[in-house]
């Protein structure tokens, strides 16, 4: 069996004494594993990097055996991405996040997504919403998705201020009032009424938000830690976002 596919690095281990098990997200057939030989060398140690793009081709004998990876290059910035520490962080949490959707199932939607995001993880206010937006995204394809859209009380899709820790629904301010201090915050940016771009508040509600459901829906009942590398980016983003906001506003991004 063989396919030819685009695929993103999210990690690798050793195999033997020159060869590696390389796990990619691909766009068409989700997270997949196979073996590189000769992943060990010195030329290929610097393209096994998390966040470099590939066009993979898989071989195998049978569909559900490991199978071979043969990998042409097609962007390299693993380099780029270790030069800040919410771009380290950032793609150590990626990863995170994509390992927890089931092997061999195909997102196609998430793979662009992480392409996107990796794009602009050296930018902490895009990079923090991008972020967020694909947690959001993650919880969807896992089936817990929430729904922002409209007030889960009242049906108003304006003013929507709250979101329901329990149904995951968002809550407008009137209806929400009574409960406010029960409630989670519905981040600005991630409202279709205002529109407004992340700022460090915002991006910590949006964490908050994302953080509750991922802890209630999935490592709760999987019995897993969602590891260090999470709050790390938070952390290293802010602490980035805080630095340009006090060399002034930065030039506007193009596209």
């Amino acid at each position: 069996m063989q396919w030819t596919d685009e695929a993103i690095l999210l990690g690798v281990r050793r195999h033997g004494e020159t060869s590696v098990i390389a796990e990619v997200m691909t766009r068409d057939r989700g997270r997949h594993l196979g073996m590189v030989r000769g992943g060990r060398s010195r030329s290929m140690q610097p393209v096994l990097q998390p966040g470099n793009r590939f066009d993979v081709t898989w071989r195998a004998r049978l569909d559900e055996h490991l199978g071979e990876f043969r990998i042409e290059p097609v962007k390299l910035r693993a380099a780029q991405l270790m030069e800040r520490a919410q771009s380290v962080y950032g793609v150590q949490a990626l990863a995170a996040l994509v390992r927890l959707l089931p092997e061999r199932d195909p997102h196609p939607h998430l793979y662009e997504a992480l392409d996107i995001i990796l794009d602009h993880l050296d930018e902490p206010a895009a990079a923090g919403e991008l972020f967020i937006r694909f947690e959001l995204a993650v919880l969807n394809d896992l089936g817990f998705g929430l729904d922002l859209d409209q007030c889960a009380a009242t049906g108003e899709r304006r003013d929507l201020i709250y979101v329901s820790p329990k149904s995951g629904r968002a809550v407008c301010r009137d209806a929400g009032r009574p409960y406010a201090d029960k409630m989670l915050a519905l981040p600005g940016f991630l409202s279709t009424e205002t529109r407004v771009s992340a700022d460090r508040e915002g991006l910590l509600e949006g964490f908050r938000l994302t953080g509750h459901f991922l802890a209630r829906h999935v490592y709760e009942p999987r019995g897993i830690e969602p590891g260090a590398a999470r709050e790390g980016f938070l952390q290293a983003t802010l602490k980035a976002l805080a630095t340009s906001d006090l060399a002034g506003p930065a030039p506007a991004a193009n596209g």
